[in-house]
């Protein structure tokens, strides 16, 4: 059974976050994933966490929880935390 990341994402500097995206998507793949869909927000219909609504997600699958938390934990990704850190706010969870 595989295992999804949901990422919400509220844009800070969309110069960094291309850089980003044009990064990640490699680490993602090194651990076995793959990016289901991706995309802008189109309206939020509630919105109760108190933070700001999100401009746009990620959808992410893996083939298993331990594959997703390599990843999210890999010296790949941590390496992309800087520019990730310029270029958005990000609630990135694991759904099962």
């Amino acid at each position: 059974m595989s295992y999804r990341i949901v990422g919400l994402i509220k844009l800070c500097d969309p110069a960094a976050f291309e850089i980003y995206r044009s990064q990640v998507g490699a680490t993602i793949a090194h651990y076995g994933g793959s990016v289901r869909q991706r995309g802008s927000v189109d309206v939020v219909l509630w919105n109760e966490l108190g933070g700001g609504a999100p401009d746009t997600f990620v959808d992410i699958e893996f083939a298993s929880r331990e594959d997703a938390q390599r990843w999210a934990n890999s010296p790949e990704y941590l390496a992309l935390l800087p520019v990730r850190g310029e270029a958005m706010q990000l609630l990135l969870i694991g759904v099962v």
